[in-house]
């Protein structure tokens, strides 16, 4: 943050804290607070705010597939115009992923959110490598059934599921870089 940036920022900021309830038929009442700049409750509303909250979750969701299935949670890319590059493309193709996943709701009449992110991404990929190979004489046929495909793939509705955010394994076998590259590649040619 440039200096001017910093300088925009005000001293103080005024905020709202609501606090609702949420109630889930079998479970125990919990109660939310949050804090918002929305301040004005006429034109926000307790019930507004707490439906924009549970809004969020999806928001979640979409964050973890663009980090897990498009391979987001490590950068490759060394120089920072090539970081902003990959993740432009990533979310490139997340929206387009998206806009295909859409397409599939619309002509089946399901929910898109109610669709499988990851099969999506698996049929688009198997539909694209079949028609560059020019193996695929009738590309609407293809489409069409790409889109049956991804619409036959609903995930259940798993409200109020929570899992521990934890690893179960290790991605690989090999120890983590705790030490500067340079020192390491003494070790090894000292053996």
């Amino acid at each position: 943050m440039s200096q001017e940036q910093y300088d925009q920022i005000p001293e103080t900021l005024t905020l709202r804290e609501v606090k609702f309830d949420v109630k889930v038929p079998g479970c125990r009442t919990e109660t939310i607070t949050i804090i918002t700049t929305l301040t004005d409750p006429q034109a926000y509303s307790r019930e507004d705010l707490a439906e924009l909250y549970g809004f969020r979750w999806n928001v979640e969701l979409d964050i973890r597939q663009i980090k897990q299935t498009l391979h987001l949670d490590h950068v490759r890319c060394k120089t920072p115009p090539m970081v902003r590059r990959e993740l432009w493309v990533t979310l490139l193709a997340y929206n387009l992923i998206r806009k295909v996943v859409a397409t599939s709701a619309t002509v089946h009449k399901k929910q898109p959110r109610h669709l499988g992110f990851t099969l999506a991404c698996q049929s688009i990929l198997a539909s694209w490598m079949v028609a560059s190979t020019g193996s695929c004489r009738d590309s609407r046929a293809m489409y069409t059934m790409m889109l049956a495909r991804i619409a036959a793939n609903e995930v259940a509705n798993r409200s109020g599921r929570i899992e521990p955010r934890v690893l179960k394994r290790r991605r690989h076998r090999y120890p983590l870089m705790q030490r500067p590259r340079d020192q390491l590649r003494a070790e090894l040619q000292k053996t």
